[in-house]
């Protein structure tokens, strides 16, 4: 999988926004014709990403293009024209508002049609469908397992907070008025468990308080302790907190290795299901945490700094 610590939106109708965003230091990138484009700029704003695709520098980025949603009239075109005029440049389309396994799988053919008419690989282009909706999020299951080609979940919480009639303005905090607890953890859950059940990659959605960086990271922290693997970022200031938040600490990074190392010791040498790692009991399912742990390390570009020591025998 690729690594989504930090996914950065980029606004398709702004040139000097689609050079910048080359440059700066985000594991992910989504160069965006809905919500940032205004109707009439939408258009203009294709060939804008079509011809930062073809000329820009991506290298180290996950490049994808967010479409405008089924319900508009764009959608196809957005689709046909970005992904024919990337000529190959392109990872994966994000589809917004997606309500139900359908929406994904209109995604899929249309983009394995181009792909066939146009030499590309088959099936090379993925999907990133966004959840930012009641019905989106009842229906979740099915649409992780709808297609393939699909990587990720995303939440989107503007529009699902709109959709459930949640009395708030402010995105990324708790509701006024929930004092306790965490309004969105249901949603998170639900989105996570249906992204984990089809090996999909879950991403957070935005936190507008571009300047608020703590509140940036407590809520980073939020999605990232529950297992998210990144979060939207919407200006240069979040990206560092970003990738900081969904890496683990070198101190764990190092540990997740040990026990890889030491787990694969004891059971092919040794021959034991279990054994003591220190003053730790390892087993199985320490395995199974430490590969999560380990991953995420290197996907972030972690080095270990403690090397496994074999038990000397008599």
């Amino acid at each position: 999988m690729r690594a989504r610590r930090s996914v950065l939106a980029v606004p398709g109708s702004n040139p000097r926004f689609l050079e910048k965003a080359q440059g700066l230091p985000v594991d992910s990138v989504f160069l965006d014709l809905e919500d940032a484009v205004a109707p009439l700029a939408k258009a203009e704003a294709r060939r804008n990403v079509v011809a930062a695709l073809r000329s820009g520098d991506w290298s180290g980025k996950a490049v994808a293009v967010r479409v405008n949603d089924l319900t508009t009239h764009w959608t196809y075109r957005d689709v046909i024209e970005v992904v024919e005029g990337a000529e190959g440049r392109l990872d994966c389309v994000m589809l917004p508002k997606v309500e139900d396994a359908g929406h994904v799988r209109w995604l899929d053919t249309l983009l394995s049609q181009i792909e066939r008419a146009n030499g590309l690989p088959l099936g090379g282009i993925g999907i990133e469908a966004q959840i930012e909706s009641a019905r989106g999020l009842v229906n979740v299951d099915e649409i992780a397992g709808a297609s393939g080609r699909l990587e990720t979940l995303v939440f989107g919480p503007a529009d699902f907070m709109a959709s459930i009639g949640m009395r708030t303005l402010v995105v990324g905090e708790q509701p006024p008025g929930y004092p306790e607890g965490d309004a969105y953890h249901y949603v998170l859950m639900r989105i996570l468990m249906a992204a984990r059940s089809h090996d999909l990659q879950a991403i957070d959605g935005p936190y507008l308080q571009i300047r608020d960086l703590d509140g940036f990271r407590r809520a980073a922290g939020r999605a990232a302790a529950l297992g998210f693997d990144g979060k939207w970022v919407l200006h240069p200031g979040q990206v560092d907190a970003a990738n900081e938040v969904f890496s683990p600490a070198q101190e764990d990074y190092d540990h997740a290795e040990l026990i890889l190392d030491a787990y694969e010791y004891y059971t092919t040498v040794e021959r034991r299901g279990a054994a003591m790692l220190g003053d730790e009991m390892i087993d199985e399912a320490s395995r199974k945490m430490a590969l999560v742990v380990a991953a995420k390390g290197r996907a972030a570009g972690l080095t270990r700094s403690k090397v496994f020591e074999r038990p000397e025998t008599l």
